[in-house]
């Protein structure tokens, strides 16, 4: 693995007053109600040992971010974002290029959450646009009606969505993130940035299939230690996929980057995949330089 590469990780995540005092055991869902996402709590103390301890207070999180992902030459994070997000004035002042801004959608949410996207690509330069099939409360799949408008939305403001796929890991239903469902919107949305997170399994085969299938499908490795990187992920990267497989990891939700960059020595990447895996792909889904 290169040294000198300055990484894009597609998955961080700012700790906020939403979570509990155990840090990241409760996912909560963009619902439109604080009662709601309350009710709708999902523990995911199995999913993780060791979850990273940042040592700092909340209103400290964003610079202790920033010093472990100096440590180990990322250049920047793809964060989460919501009205309730209590750090807007460190991500968007003093460290605005640390951080790249994206936002959960709640399909649920209608017209009203179609013009809260737009408000966040004026108001915050949101990036990137994210998606908890599983999560989603009523729950709503991949190739839902109620995401046929976001993903219109995605394509006409040129924003990559980047969506659940595979068994989720928090104790929910699965139906909504079954790969199979991806097909239908990429056919649907050919222009669509659409890249999958948190593995896709079991249906990985099937994921390279689709990618090989649609130019603007692609994969990200969040939520994965690097030791369990799918082989087929890997396999697909160092031949006809070098240009579709991207880093995301999950600091400090599940994974310290210590671990990760720790483990990632052992990918057996090909060293032209390097380079692009850690950062060329990110940046051109992105539309960075």
């Amino acid at each position: 693995m290169p040294k000198d590469v300055r990484a894009i990780d597609l998955q961080m995540n700012v700790p906020t007053s939403e979570h509990n005092s155990e840090g990241y055991s409760v996912f909560a869902p963009l619902l439109r109600d604080r009662e709601s996402r309350e009710q709708y709590t999902m523990p995911a103390q199995h999913l993780f040992k060791q979850v990273p301890n940042l040592g700092a207070d909340k209103g400290d999180y964003v610079q202790a971010m920033v010093r472990e992902m100096d440590r180990f030459n990322i250049q920047c994070g793809l964060i989460g974002v919501s009205d309730r997000f209590e750090h807007f004035d460190l991500v968007k002042g003093a460290y605005a290029e640390r951080f790249i801004l994206a936002t959960q959608v709640d399909p649920n949410g209608g017209m009203d959450e179609l013009r809260r996207i737009r408000r966040f690509v004026a108001e915050h330069g949101i990036k990137a646009v994210t998606y908890f099939p599983a999560g989603s409360y009523p729950q709503v799949p991949i190739n839902g009606k109620e995401m046929y408008p976001v993903y219109a939305l995605c394509c006409e403001l040129d924003l990559p969505i980047l969506i659940n796929c595979g068994v989720p890991g928090p104790r929910l239903p699965m139906a909504t993130q079954k790969v199979e469902l991806i097909d239908e919107v990429c056919w649907f949305f050919p222009e669509l940035k659409f890249i999958m997170r948190h593995g896709a399994e079991p249906w990985v085969d099937l994921a390279v299939k689709l990618m090989l299938k649609y130019p603007n499908l692609y994969y990200c490795t969040s939520a994965f230690a690097p030791k369990y990187y799918p082989k087929a992920i890997i396999d697909f990267a160092n031949s006809r996929g070098a240009d579709k497989i991207m880093y995301a990891g999950y600091f400090p939700a599940g994974l310290s980057l210590e671990r990760i960059f720790g483990e990632l020595e052992n990918v057996p990447f090909n060293d032209d995949v390097w380079p692009k895996f850690l950062r060329g792909n990110a940046a051109g889904v992105l539309g960075m330089k």
